[in-house]
């Protein structure tokens, strides 16, 4: 089944579709198990056609992920080293850094 085909369907006919196919599949295997399949290439079409339609299927979700990845980027990595560029040498130090620091010194 081609591509193009498929974008023209809805997301109810692609799922029928889809049903379709795996009940294929699994006859195919069946006969392939008992050795009564003819058309070998058959089951090479079916599982591509199936990879195809749950491509599809899932396409929009795919899409939708990749918008709200863009929108919650808050600041690039330049602005946060520059950010951090600002602050005073003491206040990058962890605590323990500075319990480190100052545990030689003698009063």
């Amino acid at each position: 089944m081609k591509i193009q085909d498929l974008r023209q369907k809805t997301a109810d006919q692609l799922a029928s579709e889809l049903t379709n196919l795996k009940k294929e599949a699994f006859n195919l295997r069946f006969r392939k198990a008992s050795g009564q399949l003819e058309n070998t290439a058959r089951v090479r079409e079916v599982r591509r056609s199936i990879a195809r339609i749950k491509t599809l299927l899932i396409a929009p979700a795919v899409a939708l992920a990749a918008e709200k990845r863009k929108a919650s980027v808050k600041k690039p990595a330049v602005a946060k080293r520059k950010a951090a560029a600002k602050k005073p040498a003491a206040a990058k130090r962890s605590p323990a850094a500075k319990k480190r620091a100052t545990a030689g010194k003698k009063r």
